[in-house]
């Protein structure tokens, strides 16, 4: 029986033509293919600089160097997120302070910032880390404003939100346009939008950003526009560097970026017009004034109201060969997070919302099986 996992990458011919002209080029690494990339990453989004790096997770601590973050800096982030933004604050000694979320959406919002600052007394702000998860950019501008009264910095993780756009004064803006942020995070992991293979990407409006992102992804080496030979080294930095190979591929992906987008959100729709109908089922609440991704297709079950639970739902479907998954476990519930805190609306969250398949070669017929096997566990 065919598996249907939860995501999937979509390699086509033109992408593994691309991939093999590069790996026939002289350089196959710090060779044209990444600037290439990058350029073509700016053009598309409108920001000023584009930086590639190996991974979603290098892209944040690049970006996590570049401004400075230091120990017993002070930095807040949602409850509900994959745990790498953590992870290297607490390596680098950040004072990292939790904030609730939106129970429907997953997502942090102005209110619960605000709360958590008033709640833990905080004052002078490093770093604000923003979420779009399942690739939906909500609240872009209000951070913004919240920015400009706190005096903090902005990074959007937007590793879920590749090609997501949204609405400001009439016009549309692609997340990573930098409009409202100071940077933006994206990663180039098979199951995102495009891939890379393993990879991540930076993009900023700083020309000073810009400059310390690419010493440090390559071990701080500034060299001599006269002799190549020689370099020098103010700042320690790290290989962070993403090779050509891996950029043609992200290349070539690119070029079908809205074909993917258009197809993910025909498969979102489906499955909202007729799991919607069901009433223990409800899909977050998202504002009208973006253009989401549709990174994740994430439900809420009343789990309450039929008398299971989500791990006895999801043992269901894999024994119909059917993967879903969890997005994510809140941060609090880790061994690693020493302080015993609740979050209220994260816990609802994480109770009830699971992610369903949703891939550019997920067929139509495999979609409806999802809807079915979901509606027949129900009923039973």
């Amino acid at each position: 029986m065919k598996l249907i996992s939860y995501g999937r990458q979509y390699i086509d011919r033109k992408d593994i033509l691309e991939v093999n002209k590069s790996l026939k080029a002289d350089l196959i690494t710090t060779g044209k293919y990444v600037s290439k990339f990058e350029k073509s990453i700016e053009k598309k989004f409108k920001s000023k600089f584009a930086i590639s790096c190996s991974s979603g997770t290098a892209a944040l601590h690049l970006s996590f160097l570049s401004i400075g973050l230091k120990k017993n800096d002070i930095v807040i982030m949602p409850v509900i997120n994959f745990i790498s933004s953590y992870n290297i604050c607490k390596i680098i000694g950040a004072r990292i302070y939790l904030a609730d979320v939106d129970k429907s959406t997953g997502q942090i919002t102005p209110r619960t910032v605000k709360d958590c600052i008033r709640k833990n007394k905080l004052k002078n702000i490093k770093l604000l880390i923003t979420m779009y998860l399942g690739g939906y950019p909500e609240n872009v501008v209000n951070f913004y404003n919240l920015k400009k009264k706190y005096n903090f910095l902005i990074i959007e993780d937007a590793c879920h939100a590749l090609g997501a756009s949204y609405k400001y004064n009439s016009n549309w803006y692609y997340v990573g346009a930098c409009k409202h942020s100071d940077i933006c995070v994206f990663s180039l992991h098979p199951l995102k939008s495009i891939t890379s293979g393993e990879g991540g990407l930076i993009l900023t409006n700083s020309l000073k950003l810009n400059l310390k992102i690419k010493r440090f992804r390559s071990h701080g080496i500034i060299r001599s526009l006269k002799k190549h030979w020689d370099y020098d080294i103010e700042i320690p930095g790290l290989n962070y560097r993403l090779s050509d190979v891996n950029c043609a591929l992200a290349y070539s992906q690119l070029k079908k970026l809205d074909q993917f987008i258009n197809y993910r959100k025909k498969i979102y729709n489906i499955y909202k017009k007729t799991l919607s109908k069901n009433f223990n089922i409800k899909f977050p609440e998202y504002n009208n004034h973006n253009k989401p991704s549709f990174h994740l297709n994430l439900i809420s079950v009343n789990f309450l109201d039929i008398k299971k639970n989500k791990d006895e739902l999801i043992s269901y479907l894999k024994k119909k060969n059917i993967l879903v998954q969890y997005h994510y476990i809140p941060l609090n519930n880790f061994k690693i997070y020493k302080k015993k805190e609740r979050y209220l609306n994260a816990e609802i969250y994480y109770k009830n919302t699971l992610s369903l398949p949703i891939y550019y070669n997920l067929k139509i017929k495999d979609v409806k099986k999802v809807i079915e096997s979901i509606n027949n566990f129900i009923k039973s």
